[in-house]
């Protein structure tokens, strides 16, 4: 694929129909499962600090997006996960963390640093001094870019109420790391 792909901020709120038939393509979700995480994501987008930016061709079509907020502990996730992280001591992480809450690239555009230049464009927003997300808990694409980005590992095997697959939570201290130019 040739096409220009330019990331720019994003109004998920109008195109979250869009954003989810990216979301399904690049994760595998079925009509059910898109129909729960639309009412999801437009509640999140109703969460003080959230955001989100997308990746279009030049004809307008969303190929990729990202959308966060500053974390807060009485967030859903954030009180699945912090058992996880206080059983290794790492639970401050729920503080003064930008989380980033879905990261999604259209197959086609994979590998051609969309994603990489969407997570950088949001955390680079962030007032955050770091950012946490989580991800499928095995070795893929998308955990060698965030491992790539700096993050971490903080917590493994975290399971998720209806999650068929457990998860990672993952840190980096913001800003987000930079290939070496040269």
């Amino acid at each position: 694929m040739t096409d220009e792909v330019v990331i720019g901020p994003l109004d998920l709120a109008g195109r979250v129909d869009d954003a989810l038939r990216v979301q399904a393509l690049a994760f595998g979700l079925s009509d059910d499962e898109i129909a729960v995480r639309r009412q999801i994501v437009l509640r999140h987008l109703t969460y003080p600090g959230a955001r989100a930016y997308g990746a279009t061709t030049s004809d307008g079509r969303l190929v990729g997006f990202v959308y966060g907020m500053p974390n807060d502990r009485g967030h859903w996730w954030s009180t699945v996960v912090e058992p996880y992280l206080r059983g290794w001591g790492l639970d401050d992480w729920l503080d003064g963390s930008f989380v980033i809450t879905e990261l999604h690239v259209r197959p086609g555009y994979q590998n051609r640093g969309v994603g990489r230049t969407l997570i950088t464009t949001i955390t680079d927003t962030a007032a955050e001094p770091r950012s946490i997300l989580s991800a499928i808990d095995t070795e893929s694409p998308a955990r060698g870019l965030y491992r790539s980005l700096g993050y971490t590992d903080l917590a493994c095997n975290v399971l998720f109420p209806s999650a068929p697959k457990p998860y990672a939570v993952m840190g980096a201290p913001l800003p987000l790391v930079r290939p070496a130019r040269g």
